[in-house]
């Protein structure tokens, strides 16, 4: 996950200054926010001169178009809009260049995005107020990350406010392309261990796994009705994470049937498909994480198993499935 260091978060330092320590720690890019400052184009021609690094530029504004120019005159990499603020349907000039994406606060849903999908190339989830640096994570952006993600595949989300290294753990987990870090990152005993807890590890814990876990219906679940091969093969094909669950007519968890075990079960009966069971290749123990536990319980239980663990099924004290955790993102490097 790429961080985008938030400069004006640093009330301290002149601005060449906070671009040669940023870079010296190898930042990704520099976040500019825009409230309806056309002035700050001074300072992005000022870093011009200074660094190499992307810029990424946040708009807040009710009249956009009066930086058309501006952005054709400075062109920046990434130039976001602030979705309430605008009037109307934004229509962005071809001429305009960099990548373009649409701002959402915490109470927009993720809807507003499909006007711009032909033009825009990500969404920007604000988790705290917009333009303003520090504030805590509003767990409810976990839900619709998910959901951006699965209605619009091709496009990258970028997140704003409240990461710290727990939430940048869940965000790279979630497959979430870029973080902005403001406070965070200025505010820490050095700028390079915020970006080892942005980028490496989970810090503190405040989160619960059912906050950011897929849900029960996001999940790829067998109730005892749907229980041959083919509902098997199906159902993991449908899903594409790799597994399937199987249930109880109650909802509590009677096992598990992977890509692994669907393998092993065809291996072993090659000489006679017929004799495929599904019931044989259902794992009837798999490891499973509490809907409670927080992020750092879940990843101290990960690191106590002797096998790699790639998913999770999610249960509630009655053993019911509530819904799953998977770390494909973070296998495929959060491409």
């Amino acid at each position: 996950m790429k961080i985008s260091a938030s400069i004006y978060s640093n009330k301290n330092d002149s601005l060449e200054q906070i671009v040669k320590t940023l870079d010296a720690h190898y930042i990704d890019y520099f976040h500019v926010d825009c409230n309806d400052d056309p002035a700050v184009f001074g300072d992005i021609a000022k870093i011009r001169t200074l660094s190499k690094t992307p810029v990424d530029l946040h708009i807040i504004s009710r009249t956009p178009e009066k930086y058309f120019d501006l952005l054709r005159r400075t062109p920046v990499e990434f130039v976001t809009f602030q979705y309430e603020e605008l009037p109307g349907k934004l229509d962005v000039p071809a001429d305009i260049s960099g990548r373009l994406g649409l701002a959402i606060s915490s109470d927009t849903e993720i809807d507003v995005f499909e006007p711009y999908a032909d033009r825009f190339d990500f969404l920007l989830v604000m988790a705290t107020t917009p333009g303003k640096s520090g504030g805590t994570f509003n767990k409810e952006n976990f839900r619709k990350i998910r959901q951006f993600k699965n209605r619009f595949p091709g496009k990258r989300v970028h997140v704003d406010g409240g990461v710290n290294g727990e939430v940048s753990f869940i965000l790279r987990n979630m497959g979430v392309y870029a973080s902005v870090s403001g406070s965070y990152l200025f505010n820490a005993e050095t700028i390079g261990l915020a970006l080892l807890n942005l980028k490496m590890i989970e810090s503190e814990s405040h989160f619960q796994v059912k906050d950011f876990m897929m849900s029960r219906e996001e999940s790829p679940l067998l109730p005892p009705s749907k229980r041959a091969l083919a509902d098997v093969l199906q159902s993991i094909e449908d899903y594409r994470v790799g597994f399937t669950i199987l249930t109880g007519e109650s909802g509590k968890l009677e096992g598990l049937i992977s890509n692994a075990d669907v393998r092993r079960g065809l291996i072993k009966n090659l000489g006679n498909p017929s004799g495929i069971s599904v019931s044989d290749m259902t794992n009837r123990n798999p490891v499973t994480v509490n809907e409670n536990a927080t992020v750092r319980e879940m990843l101290r239980l990960i690191k106590s198993k002797q096998f790699p663990i790639t998913y999770l099924p999610v249960i509630n004290t009655d053993n019911e499935v509530t819904g799953t955790v998977t770390f494909l993102n973070l296998i495929k490097g959060e491409a």
